[in-house]
């Protein structure tokens, strides 16, 4: 076979363990802090598989004991045909295509045919298909200087933007919990002015920039006069980053939690990051924060303009939601009482955010939208009181929390044990943490559902997982 059929049988053998990698990282936004935290939860393993590994580790052992060279080419068909088998069976995982994502892809696969020419007649190509995260890395090292030249144009893009508008009144709303339905609520009280409104899962630097950029490029006047724009951190100085830009008049805190731990370090440095929105205000805007969160008279002192501590008063149906700030913050920007009651009662909570529904005589609590420490408690505290007699729960567990995930899914183990007859915790490192607080064997997937019994579904749960539970 020539060394030009050979690549391109290397380029084969290597392009599942591409896909696959450059689909978790994409998840992971390209950020190396979040890839290392998910490396840490779930071992290397998922980055190459099982199989390759091993298959590769017998034939490397067949080659050195039999010395037969031509052993290699059954090892890069093998690696092909396992390509083929998980697309044919749809378990192959693909990036989102995006303009990033199809440069990096296209490096890749540039220096893996590089590398594959030159090591075409030697042992080491059959490591090429395995060593792709490698390859991802290096591409995305290559690209980086650029990636940050472009990021940087489009964040002084739309900051410009955001100037040519003086009057706005910005409304930035972060927390570690709480964020997205606050920001829809006060998006549904504030409907009659018209508010420009981040999207679903758009409140980083660049998402916000992007989104700021789509609606006021070609604007010249804006009839609406309020934007209400939902921050998010992965660590110090984005949210600095994000009021920079979008340089908002009113900030919202919803709460203070233990969300992405492993990330920012140390809560200290959790409550500075959220604590940069308060920071950015201007001596006349107006601060927002709910009088549960810890921290309160930290984040009260970044104020250089009032600050209002808001009290829980009005309840929804999601019990750890303080709709008072919402309702506030409302009534601040001229919406009066009856306004504001009549829009209550017309308000759905966000999908997949504490929403309840009965399918099949069984109770369900959907509360997948996201997980943190917070509002796995109080989904456990409600269903402590529900009237089911047997009760299931069924949760991702809560990543990126760092050295303090056993510790705090243990916690949580505890306190379901005396609450849940059933658990099941999809990731395999937060499962053997809950298992030792819960003190009883955690359920296979799936387990028996019972009529008229709770399953309540906590974290990143995908709905396929759920209906083999009601099936």
């Amino acid at each position: 076979m020539t060394s030009a059929l050979l690549t391109l049988l290397v380029l084969t053998a290597s392009l599942s363990p591409l896909l696959t990698f450059a689909a978790l990282w994409q998840m992971k936004e390209w950020r190396w802090d979040r890839l290392r935290e998910h490396v840490r939860e779930t071992g290397w393993g998922q980055l190459v598989g099982k199989v390759r590994p091993a298959l590769l580790l017998l034939l490397v052992l067949h080659i050195f004991v039999s010395n037969d060279g031509s052993i290699i080419l059954l090892i890069l068909f093998a690696f092909t045909g396992l390509n083929i088998l998980q697309i044919f069976l749809k378990k192959q995982r693909y990036p989102v295509w995006t303009k990033k994502a199809i440069m990096l892809m296209g490096t890749s696969v540039i220096i893996t045919a590089i590398i594959g020419y030159i090591v075409v007649e030697r042992l080491l190509v059959i490591f090429v298909p395995i060593f792709q995260p490698l390859i991802l890395t290096l591409a995305l090292t290559l690209f980086l200087p650029l990636d940050r030249f472009l990021k940087n144009r489009i964040l002084q893009k739309a900051k410009t933007l955001r100037s040519r508008f003086p009057k706005l009144v910005v409304i930035g709303i972060t927390g570690s919990v709480g964020k997205t339905t606050t920001k829809e609520l006060l998006a549904h009280l504030l409907q009659d002015k018209k508010p420009l409104v981040t999207p679903e899962h758009v409140n980083t630097e660049l998402g916000v920039a992007n989104w700021i950029i789509e609606k006021l490029c070609d604007v010249q006047q804006l009839s609406e006069q309020v934007v209400i724009i939902e921050m998010g951190a992965y660590c110090k100085g984005e949210i600095a980053t994000l009021c920079s830009m979008t340089q908002p008049t009113i900030g919202i805190i919803t709460m203070i939690g233990s969300q992405h731990l492993g990330l920012f370090g140390s809560q200290k440095h959790i409550v500075d990051a959220k604590g940069e929105l308060f920071d950015a205000l201007p001596h006349s805007g107006r601060a927002f924060i709910n009088a549960e969160s810890p921290f309160l008279d930290v984040l009260r002192k970044k104020c250089q303009c009032p600050c209002n501590v808001i009290e829980k008063k009005t309840i929804l149906k999601n019990p750890r939601f303080n709709a008072d700030i919402a309702i506030v913050v409302a009534k601040f920007l001229g919406v009066n009482e009856q306004q504001v009651n009549e829009k209550l009662a017309t308000f759905s909570l966000p999908k997949h955010t504490f929403s309840i529904r009965k399918q099949s005589n069984i109770t369900i609590l959907d509360d997948t939208h996201n997980s943190s420490p917070e509002s796995f408690r109080v989904a456990i505290e409600w269903a402590r009181i529900q009237p089911q007699k047997e009760k299931i729960l069924l949760a991702s567990g809560i990543i990126e929390l760092g050295k303090e995930s056993d510790r705090i899914h243990e916690e949580l183990g505890t306190l379901a044990t005396s609450v849940f007859s059933k658990a099941l915790i999809v990731n395999s490192s937060a499962a053997k943490a809950f298992a030792k607080g819960f003190q009883k064997p955690l359920s296979p997937i799936p387990c028996h559902l019972s009529s008229h019994s709770l399953l309540c579904c906590i974290g990143r749960i995908p709905p396929s997982l759920i209906k083999k539970f009601l099936s």
